[in-house]
């Protein structure tokens, strides 16, 4: 990549927070992305709903709850966060239950968002 450039990248997070690696894997990738100074963009949609839901308890499934780490992201110039709306509605979920501020968008509106980036990786 050419000095000076930056690209357009949007992370998409489909799955839910624990059980996989994919939720924990996408915010690591997020943060390097910001590092190098680009563009970056999050989506959630699908389960990935899921990873900014307030009030997760992990004790349980013995695992660290890294919830409080997209409280953070705004310290690293991240601040495009994006939420599907119909995976909201199906999860019976509402802005309010979210931990962080995002712009909430319809399906159609996010394909319109997906289709302005250089790169989408969906996780």
């Amino acid at each position: 990549m050419s000095e000076g450039v930056v690209k357009k990248f949007m992370f998409v997070n489909r799955k839910s927070p624990y059980g996989t690696v994919y939720a924990l894997e996408s915010l690591e990738v997020v943060l390097i992305s910001a590092a190098f100074d680009q563009d970056v963009s999050l989506v959630f949609m699908d389960d990935g709903v899921y990873q900014l839901k307030k009030g997760q308890q992990t004790k349980g499934i013995e695992n660290k709850n890294f919830s409080p780490t997209y409280r953070a992201l705004d310290g690293y110039d991240i601040e495009k966060l994006y939420v599907e709306q119909e995976s909201l509605d199906a999860r019976g979920l509402t802005e309010d239950d979210l931990l962080v501020d995002v712009t909430v968008l319809s399906k159609a509106d996010m394909g319109k968002l997906m289709d302005d980036m250089d790169v989408v990786l969906s996780f």
